[in-house]
């Protein structure tokens, strides 16, 4: 497919430098934490290990560590777990692929592939880890001499300064660290259709945020359409037709004649009404286009100026649509809607065991429980 004028631009855009609608505050004080952790886990570790150590005081990797818990500390990538896992598991298999890998360019490669895989198994993806493994391969011989000892020392001990560094600045600093996941909580379903959610209403939403979201805001406008979506067809898979229907406002016997059926229609505003048998079972249902034929409107209002009812006796069993379709009070909405959709009356009667009936859906009822806030 060729690319049009259009196409070239966006996809040059992409190029261009995204908007950081973060204070300058926020921006100052994400340096100065970084400044912060990075000094204090440092300077412990020359404290420590003393100036003449041959074990590294302070590793590369640490430096983008600090870019995440101090400049984007709401990142996933960020969390506890993040960096103490993913550097941890980085130092494992770079130590290892250094010990039995002689090739270093195969080495580093496979260090890092492998670490990747097992940051995402074990759900502590940190991108300085990758960094963490390539430094144990081609850190040089004060590196590999270590071993496995470089997993502890520098890179567990340093980790766990950093974060430490981390936890109490932003405590200090008045800002929520880590962003554990909160537990699930029942909330209230947004309206999509009313109030669509667009690009512009993230940035303004990023933009009063006091911290730096590592997200964008077209990204943000399709997550939160998509999560609006996803909402709806969990409410769809909850609901059953005992949640959406209401009472039978009114229902007519089959013996009943049509100008009764007629005024209960117009009384209550409905498109159709249940007929029952004489055991009050459901046997069918009467629509206005059933009222509207020929014989029926000759039934309510014959010619001559006759009084109502007694031209034509037309009984409901000569009318009604004797197809049923019905529901349970148990059918889940999502088979329930397309059953209705074939109605072109909008209601379906729903029946208990015995065929009586408990109630009845309509196309507006369905719309109004699921869309209700």
């Amino acid at each position: 497919m060729a690319m049009t004028q259009r196409d070239v631009r966006d996809w040059m855009a992409g190029f261009l430098p995204a908007v950081v609608a973060v204070h300058w505050r926020e921006r100052l004080r994400a340096g100065i934490g970084a400044l912060c952790g990075i000094a204090l886990t440092g300077g412990l570790m020359l404290w420590m290990l003393g100036p003449a150590t041959y074990i590294p005081w302070l590793v590369a990797p640490m430096g983008a560590s600090a870019v995440l818990l101090f400049g984007v500390p709401a990142s996933p990538l960020a969390q506890p777990w993040s960096i103490l896992g993913g550097n941890l598991v980085a130092a494992v298999v770079g130590v290892t692929c250094a010990m039995f890998i002689p090739t270093p360019v195969i080495a580093a490669a496979t260090a890092v592939g492998v670490s990747i895989a097992l940051m995402f198994t074990l759900r502590c993806v940190h991108p300085p880890s990758g960094a963490v493994a390539l430094t144990a391969v081609l850190g040089g011989p004060a590196v590999h001499a270590l071993g496995y000892g470089f997993v502890l020392k520098p890179i567990a001990l340093q980790s766990v300064v950093l974060l430490g560094a981390a936890i109490a600045y932003h405590a200090l600093t008045g800002h929520r660290y880590p962003h554990a996941v909160r537990a699930q909580t029942t909330a209230r379903p947004v309206n999509a259709q009313a109030i669509p959610v667009t690009t512009a209403d993230a940035e303004k939403a990023l933009a009063r945020r006091s911290e730096l979201l590592d997200i964008s805001a077209d990204d943000l406008a399709s997550l939160l359409r998509d999560t609006q979506r996803e909402a709806y067809a969990r409410r769809a898979r909850e609901l059953t037709a005992a949640d959406v229907m209401t009472p039978p406002l009114a229902k007519v016997q089959a013996h009943d004649e049509a100008p009764a059926a007629w005024r209960l229609l117009q009384r209550h505003g409905l498109d159709a009404l249940p007929v029952v048998d004489g055991d009050a079972r459901v046997i069918g249902l009467v629509t206005r286009h059933d009222l509207h034929t020929r014989r029926a409107r000759r039934a309510r209002w014959p010619r001559f100026g006759m009084p109502i009812g007694t031209g034509q006796r037309l009984s409901i069993r000569d009318l009604m649509q004797g197809d049923l379709k019905s529901a349970t009070a148990g059918m889940p909405l999502s088979e329930l809607v397309p059953l209705l959709v074939t109605q072109r009356h909008g209601t379906l009667p729903v029946l208990d065991e015995a065929a009586r009936l408990v109630g009845v859906v309509t196309h507006a009822e369905v719309l109004r429980k699921v869309m209700s806030t």
